[in-house]
């Protein structure tokens, strides 16, 4: 349905996309991981006629959207990632403005206004003004903008960055009910794992403007399918043990995070009894150690040498 082929954009010397070649099938929630800096937003933007790539194309059924950008124009939504609305206006006055945008008058603008109002769970906060709003609340009138036209394509460049519990769930509701219900293609990046492994049937790995891995998600897990993965929770941190891991040749990744220490070795290893005795080396308590299959986030890790976060 839509495509992108050998899609490259340079910015003077700095290659911000390089070759991309994705595509979106009708109806399918693909997701789009990297880390910052990856190229993401540049691929997005491309994707959506709002930059020109250097070379290459991007197609929707097989027809160039780059010399006629009024054809995915008038099928797609796009959710940025930065909060575009009017403050000071309220969100029925956002939603008037840019249905009117989108060519929709009278009747057939206020019920896109009450559908997506309805949507969004907030027809009774609709006369407020934005300025008012949370940034959860923002984000779901952000998306309510974007749907008034009822895309067939949505791209939702991180939607749910910063806000509640709440209205993240409430915003994950919708992009499933968009994608089961309403058959809508979703393309999703996302800097939470979690959510891409909940919503997305395929997932693309950027990292410095490639794409380095993609596929379903147990195809992208079998590329860690000779590896476990350990975690191991001290008592306190202790810096000297990590660095002494790091430097086991045969210790794979080592990552620490908030819930211990992180460290991907080869399946069978046997290396259990050898982190005890580096953590007696050092003097530091080992209140957890346990060991599990590799996980999509691993996965990355893996290839990009950098946690989804970083």
């Amino acid at each position: 349905m839509l495509e992108t082929i050998e899609l490259r954009k340079v910015f003077k010397n700095k290659t911000a996309v390089d070759n991309v070649n994705l595509y979106l099938d009708q109806g399918e929630s693909v997701g789009l991981l990297g880390p910052n800096g990856a190229g993401k937003s540049t691929t997005i933007s491309m994707m959506a006629t709002l930059i020109r790539p250097t070379s290459g194309d991007v197609r929707l059924d097989g027809h160039s959207v780059i010399k006629h950008p009024q054809l995915i124009r008038r099928v797609l939504g796009v959710v940025p990632q930065e909060i575009a609305l009017y403050e000071e206006l309220s969100a029925l006055e956002n939603l008037q403005f840019f249905g009117r945008i989108y060519g929709l008058r009278g009747k057939e603008l206020d019920k896109a206004v009450d559908e997506v109002l309805e949507l969004a769970g907030l027809s009774d906060r609709k006369k407020d003004r934005i300025k008012t709003y949370s940034g959860g609340m923002k984000r779901r009138i952000n998306i309510a903008a974007a749907l008034l036209h009822q895309p067939k394509i949505i791209i939702m460049d991180e939607p749910t960055v910063g806000i509640d519990p709440q209205s993240r769930n409430h915003i994950l509701d919708t992009v499933r009910l968009l994608n089961a219900e309403k058959k809508m293609t979703v393309l999703y990046t996302s800097h939470y794992m979690e959510e891409v492994e909940q919503l997305c049937d395929r997932i693309y790995i950027m990292d410095h403007g490639k794409v380095i891995a993609a596929g379903r998600k147990e195809e992208l897990r079998s590329i860690l399918s000779s590896e476990d993965t350990i975690w191991m929770q001290l008592d306190e941190p202790c810096p000297a043990l990590v660095e002494e891991l790091r430097s086991c040749g045969h210790i794979r990744q080592v990552n620490v995070e908030q819930a211990g220490i992180k460290l991907i070795v080869p399946k069978n290893s046997g290396i259990l009894g050898q982190l005890f005795q580096a953590a007696e080396r050092h003097q530091a308590r080992v209140i957890n150690l346990h060991v599990q299959k590799p996980s999509l986030e691993d996965v990355f890790l893996h290839l990009t040498g950098r946690t989804l976060r970083d």
